[in-house]
Order: C-alpha cells, then sequence, then structure tokens
C-alpha cells in the first residue's frame, strides 16, 4: 500500500497493535509492549485508526462585506 507524505509510519496506527486497556501502550506480536509513537518494518497502515485533522474554524463575515 501506498503510503501518503502526511501520514508518519506509528505503532498507534498499524493493522498489528492493539491499544494496551491503560491506553497508554501498544501491544504487538511481532515486538512486544511498544510506545504509540514507535515503528517497525512490521508497519501495516490501518485507515480506520487514525484520527484526521481537525479542520480550522471559519473566518465570520459581517453584512457589510457583502454589500454592494
Amino acid at each position: 500500500m501506498k503510503m501518503s507524505k502526511g501520514i508518519a509510519k506509528e505503532c498507534k496506527i498499524c493493522v498489528v497493535g492493539r491499544m494496551s486497556p491503560d491506553g497508554m501502550s501498544i501491544l504487538c506480536p511481532k515486538k512486544g509492549i511498544m510506545n504509540p509513537e514507535d515503528k517497525c518494518f512490521h508497519f501495516k497502515y490501518d485507515p480506520l485508526k487514525r484520527v484526521p485533522k481537525k479542520k480550522p474554524k471559519l473566518q465570520e463575515h459581517s453584512a457589510d462585506e457583502f454589500a454592494l
């Protein structure tokens, strides 16, 4: 699978790893207990685990900006 340049390879979005019950580490059957930001060569991207960035808020416009 081709990776996008904006997505980093991290254990928290890997198909292989699972989040631990305490939410502080990743349980990986290949490498053991890992930090969520770690990576290894077993990485396979899971798009359902990634949390997308929030959209920026739109600017408020006044009625004067639309008057001719």
